[in-house]
């Protein structure tokens, strides 16, 4: 999901289905790949919001799409906060869940966790 960030910051557009058919992602056959694919992307990420300073560019509208049909459009400000860095939230909440239900202790987000331990 970082790398969704340089594609709001740096295209007009994005379309999920540009033959008719939803892209799908370029597979990873492991972790340490999957990681570096993730730290690449955040180092992207990092890199395009430093660069965004401009008020007008992130005023300007932004579209999501899929097969040219425009399902929709908003300024990027609001779809870096709205579509980017809400469902990153929403993933990791789903991540908690998931791991809860298969006992694994969940990580401190914003302070300890109620699996740690620090009093």
């Amino acid at each position: 999901m970082p790398g969704w960030i340089v594609e709001t910051l740096h295209r007009d557009a994005l379309d999920i289905a540009p033959d008719g058919q939803f892209a799908a992602p370029a597979p990873v056959s492991n972790r340490a790949e999957l990681l570096a694919l993730f730290d690449k992307n955040v180092a992207a990420a990092r890199k395009a919001l430093v660069g965004a300073s401009d008020d007008a560019h992130l005023m300007k509208p932004w579209a999501l799409l899929a097969t040219g049909k425009t399902l929709f459009s908003m300024p990027r400000t609001a779809v870096l906060r709205s579509f980017v860095m809400n469902h990153g939230i929403h993933h990791r909440a789903q991540l908690g869940v998931y791991l809860r239900l298969n006992n694994v202790p969940v990580p401190a987000l914003y302070g300890p966790s109620a699996d740690e331990n620090t009093f």
